[in-house]
């Protein structure tokens, strides 16, 4: 059994197996939905290191 809450609405989505739950890991098409906005709308961000001289020199194709 999979007992997970819904990361959107925190609804406790429990099914035996993955195919019972069409959305997964949403409890909905409307949770997956508005998950998707939210990556669409950039309210969620992926943690990104400072670039570096070096970095960006290589990028533009220099030498250094």
């Amino acid at each position: 059994m999979i007992v997970l809450p819904c990361p959107i609405c925190q609804k406790r989505l429990e099914v035996q197996d993955l195919k019972e739950a069409p959305y997964f890991p949403f409890c909905s098409e409307r949770c997956r939905l508005i998950d998707l906005g939210r990556w669409l709308g950039e309210e969620y961000k992926m943690p990104a290191r400072p670039a570096d001289e070096e970095d960006l020199d290589e990028a533009a194709g220099q030498a250094p």
